[in-house]
């Protein structure tokens, strides 16, 4: 493609050097080990490094032009721009033909609950026999294109190539998970979306942010940067998703689980079972673009368990009605969807149940545990990964968290890994961080076991739990590999189980 296509409503500073806009260019590159001769390089300012120490190596590799937001004191030519990871996402998706605005995107952010609700939605698109692209948490799949994921919403550059990969296989639609360091960083800036949700918000990444009110901005940017011909999907219970209404151009449909003031709500909530049954109401005729969604409710049932699941159901159902799916698809996708593998996930069930959660924060805590207190069982063996890498106030706050519900769950003893043995540098557990955990706990008369990695910790609950009871896997990155861990050594302490049976959970799992 032609330098000057590529560049196309770049906000460009200055210009150092001569430049040739009819040069032909074949790659774009931010990391500095991928340069090929002639290729674009973007110098990025990251947390950990600054992208313009390696512009003597684009040089070496022979690279046309920098792109940068300080000129340097090399023989290469140079553009100038304020922001170099927004010039990133803009060059890139000028790169693949801007993709999105040929797909129809949905984008689906919170603090907990988007990869559930997008997995749900696109259970409901396939049963209504769409194509559909996935991009988040887990992978970032369509067909037999499959890639697991480093990060919930990839660098510009990669999310631009995988949407004009969805557009070349002829994708239906595109769900995509947008996280918060996507929307601060501006990965996501150039995708063109449908519809876009926010449907809770809580405390989470303030390593990154470094406070909450950043975190809440960046959040917000899904919802605050969209135009009036995209719409946008609102959890009124939360007052501060509610206030974004008036912050977007974006038609705004609103969502409640208490109230029926709103778009949608929902009636008799029945979680007896763990699995959640629900009436869906649609408190007013809508009319889209298209149709008209008529004032009336509706039965669902899920096969997902928790609490949390019935809130991401009610979002992803919104967005299948505002989308024009049929009533029935919807129940009948929900009704079959088997959840995804970490969210309050039964691993396994014979003489006990193994739940498996990433019980990633105080939101997220609080729901998982209101469900596992309406179900019935002997004694609990409580595991949890200390999560690293966070900073103390997070795992301050998960700790007086599970102190909460200590009564109720009568926490006595826990067990807490480092997982030492699973993680890499991004979530390792600092001492401060294990020390913030370990205090709470003393002071609040919970013994904690403690083990440095998490094979040993696994090994240990299993080989501890007894008829009735419930063993919990509770915790994020240095908790992922538990299952795996658990399930192999279930089958082979008990040869008289079925091996396939026990291993079904780990058939299509990702971590």
């Amino acid at each position: 493609m032609k330098l000057k296509s590529i560049l196309k409503d770049l906000e460009i500073l200055e210009i150092k050097g001569n430049i040739d806009l009819d040069k032909e260019i074949s790659n774009i590159c931010y990391n500095s080990k991928n340069i090929s001769k002639d290729d674009i390089f973007v110098a990025i300012k990251g947390y950990k490094t600054d992208g313009h120490i390696y512009i003597k190596d684009a040089v070496e590799k022979g690279a046309y032009i920098c792109i940068v937001e300080d000129f340097v004191d090399f023989d290469i030519i140079q553009i100038k721009v304020k922001n170099s990871r927004s010039a990133l996402s803009k060059i890139s998706s000028n790169f693949y033909n801007n993709p999105s605005k040929d797909l129809n995107v949905i984008g689906i952010t919170a603090t907990n609950g988007k990869t559930t609700t997008s997995f749900m939605l696109r259970s409901i698109y396939e049963q209504a026999s769409f194509k559909v692209g996935i991009i988040g948490t887990v992978y970032v799949k369509i067909d037999d294109f499959m890639i697991p994921s480093y990060l919930t919403t990839p660098e510009s550059l990669d999310l631009q190539k995988y949407l004009s990969i969805f557009k070349e296989k002829k994708a239906d639609r595109v769900v995509m998970e947008v996280s918060s360091a996507a929307l601060d960083l501006d990965r996501a800036k150039d995708v063109d979306y449908n519809i876009v949700s926010f449907h809770n918000l809580s405390k989470e990444h303030m390593e990154q942010h470094g406070s909450y009110e950043a975190y809440k901005k960046a959040k917000s940017k899904l919802i605050t940067e969209r135009n009036e011909n995209q719409i946008a999907i609102l959890n009124f219970d939360n007052p501060e998703l509610k206030e974004l209404s008036k912050k977007t151009k974006a038609k705004v449909y609103s969502i409640s689980l208490k109230n029926n003031d709103t778009n949608f709500s929902m009636e008799n909530l029945d979680l007896s079972t763990g699995r959640g049954k629900f009436d869906f109401v649609v408190n007013k005729d809508i009319k889209t673009k298209t149709s008209i969604i008529k004032k009336q409710k509706f039965h669902i049932e899920l096969n997902t368990a928790g609490y949390s699941s019935v809130m991401n159901a009610m979002v992803a159902i919104a967005i299948a009605l505002l989308d024009n799916i049929d009533i029935s698809i919807i129940q009948k996708a929900l009704k079959s969807f088997e959840g995804v593998e970490r969210r309050f996930q039964i691993v396994f069930e014979k003489d006990y149940k193994i739940i498996d959660d990433h019980f990633a924060n105080e939101v997220n805590i609080d729901v998982t545990v209101q469900t596992l207190c309406k179900m019935k069982y002997n004694n609990l063996q409580f595991l949890y990964a200390i999560r690293g890498n966070r900073g103390v106030e997070l795992n301050f706050e998960n700790a007086m968290k599970i102190v909460k519900w200590k009564d109720k769950l009568n926490l006595k003893h826990i067990y807490a890994s480092l997982s030492k043995d699973v993680v890499t540098w991004k979530d390792e557990v600092s001492e401060a961080e294990k020390e913030i955990f370990l205090k709470v706990m003393k002071e609040n008369n919970i013994e904690v076991t403690l083990f440095d990695t998490l094979e040993s910790a696994v090994k240990h609950v299993i080989d501890i739990a007894k008829k009735g009871d419930i063993v919990t896997f509770f915790g994020c990155q240095g908790m992922d590999k538990a299952t795996r861990i658990a399930l192999n050594y279930i089958v082979e302490k008990n040869p008289q189980y079925n091996k396939e049976e026990i291993l079904l959970p780990l058939k299509n799992r990702i971590v």
